[in-house]
């Protein structure tokens, strides 16, 4: 059989029963796509050469420990490891945006900016998925005083008539959601680089 017509999901079959041959194809026929898209994010041949060579590491020890199940979705699955060591990368690089404490609402500095390059973008979204994972531990009527504020661009007063609490009581709410959400990041340090 042509090595064209054999499917991912029968090469990755094959490199785990022992076939070393049929990892080299798989290589092979990504490795433009792969590269492209990490050379895509961090414009150095160096960096994106050595989060290539990482990427299929990763993927060569997932297979070798048996804990693949993608069922016969390789390319994407692939894809999402090098999109997670780019972000990786960016995050040991210290180019990730910073949470800072001062001043009260900065965390979500980060999430307003317009004119974001591919970089920026990347770190966008995994931010915005950082802050929308933390949010979902908050207390509801804080989550609640937040996403009005900071979402829906509302001011103290129409949050107070739209929950029913004093303007006092709402500020109360959006400080403590956001120590909440500091104390969280605080804590989660590590799952928030996944």
């Amino acid at each position: 059989m042509q090595k064209e017509l054999i499917t991912d999901a029968t090469l990755v079959s094959n490199y785990i029963k022992g076939d070393e041959g049929a990892l080299g194809i798989l290589i092979t026929r990504h490795k433009q796509r792969i590269y492209s898209f990490i050379y895509s994010k961090v414009y150095d041949k160096d960096i994106a050469e050595d989060i290539f060579q990482d990427t299929f590491i990763k993927v060569i020890r997932t297979l070798k420990r048996g804990s693949y199940n993608e069922e016969g979705k390789f390319l994407p699955w692939v894809m999402r490891i090098s999109h997670n060591l780019v972000i990786d990368h960016f995050r040991k690089s210290n180019r990730m945006p910073k949470f800072s404490n001062s001043g009260e609402f900065s965390i979500f500095s980060v999430l307003s900016d317009s004119a974001l390059d591919a970089e920026k973008t990347l770190i966008k979204e995994q931010v915005e998925r950082d802050v929308r994972r933390v949010m979902d531990e908050l207390p509801e009527d804080q989550k609640e005083v937040l996403v009005m504020r900071m979402y829906n661009d509302l001011s103290f007063k129409e949050i107070s008539e739209k929950t029913g609490v004093s303007i006092n009581t709402a500020l109360g709410r959006m400080r403590y959601a956001l120590i909440n959400m500091r104390k969280i990041i605080d804590k989660h340090n590590i799952i928030l680089t996944n």
